[in-house]
């Protein structure tokens, strides 16, 4: 499994929008692309970080698959979101393998 997370910091000023944007526009058209089986909004815990911080991660069965989409439809969304959000919410990203789950 390829997890793909996204690390954002957002601002106070516009947190309840981007996190409602999120859930509701963003998020919804990543999963539509049918290149992802699921995604999960997780905030970091820190008292270091102004704002909040959140690892939205998205899970993928192949690495293949994770590099069509970044050439397929990563640029348009990620056009939106920066046309959205790019001062208030940087974000970066990083591409993990899922090696284990362990009980």
């Amino acid at each position: 499994m390829i997890i793909y997370n996204v690390t954002v910091n957002v601002s106070d000023d516009i947190h309840d929008k981007w996190l409602s944007w999120m859930k509701d526009d963003h998020i919804p058209k990543v999963l539509s692309t049918k290149f992802f089986q699921s995604a999960t909004i997780n905030r970091i815990i820190s008292n270091r970080d102004t704002g909040t911080t959140y690892a939205i991660a998205y899970k993928t069965d192949s690495l293949s698959s994770l590099q069509m989409y970044e050439a397929k439809f990563a640029p348009k969304l990620r056009e939106e979101y920066l046309a959205k959000f790019s001062n208030d919410a940087p974000a970066f990203r990083t591409v993990m393998e899922e090696i284990e789950e362990l009980d």
